[in-house]
């Protein structure tokens, strides 16, 4: 039986307010994401997505629980083993493409790449054809200024890719894009993650978005709901 390729259990994160305060924003999260679902993360403004993304990317350690990627616990590893999970097992897609102004969408797609230590040859054919994939060939020279916003996004989630992860982490990847835009990016994630057999937790706000995943895992009170 293949392992899940992102578990949570027991997962609590709180945060310092101020000088004796204190916020917890998730109280024994447990999520389990098979390889290839989708999985759409829904929940009230400031109910703690965010948080969710980020200690499930090992961008932030839970102060309980266990993270695990197909089945080897990262929580008590060292920085340096985290991040290096991080470049190899995690894509990350924002709600704006942060995409490094001074370099071309091809660019943009080589550099996670060359940092995992793939050869620049290889690089290169890989950035290619996932761009060509999303349709921008004809604009992978060009730089993010002289992209549209869904271009931009395109780039984001191919940059993502890159490195071929095993899970897909998303904060609100339409969220900056108009209705029309949004269904063509959210299309191309689809079709990518289908493509790739990686499995994708999505932060969304668009109800509409939510319910062509998989299934809707709801967080409130720090808490996690499945949606019927």
């Amino acid at each position: 039986m293949n392992e899940p390729a992102l578990e949570l259990t027991a997962v609590s994160k709180t945060y310092r307010t101020g000088t004796d305060g204190q916020l917890q924003v998730l109280r024994g999260v447990n999520l389990v994401l098979n390889a290839g679902e989708t999985v759409a993360l829904v929940a009230p403004s400031g109910a703690g997505k965010s948080t969710l993304l980020h200690v499930a990317g090992l961008l932030d350690r839970p102060d309980k629980g266990e993270i695990r990627l197909a089945g080897r616990a990262y929580t008590g590893l060292r920085d340096s083993a985290r991040t290096a999970a991080r470049r190899r097992e995690i894509g990350f897609v924002y709600q704006f493409h942060h995409l490094l102004p001074e370099f071309s969408a091809l660019e943009n797609v080589l550099l996670p790449q060359l940092a995992n230590g793939i050869s620049r040859r290889k690089a290169i054919v890989w950035a290619t054809e996932l761009l060509d994939k999303v349709g921008l060939t004809a604009r992978q020279h060009h730089r993010p200024a002289e992209l549209s916003g869904g271009e931009a996004q395109r780039v984001a989630l191919c940059r993502a890719l890159a490195n071929r992860p095993k899970v897909l982490l998303a904060d609100e990847p339409t969220g900056n894009l108009d209705p029309e835009t949004a269904t063509i990016v959210f299309d191309l994630l689809v079709d990518l993650m289908r493509q790739t057999g990686l499995a994708a937790l999505i932060a969304t706000h668009n109800p509409e978005l939510a319910r062509r995943m998989d299934r809707v895992a709801r967080l409130e009170n720090g808490h996690i709901h499945p949606v019927d």
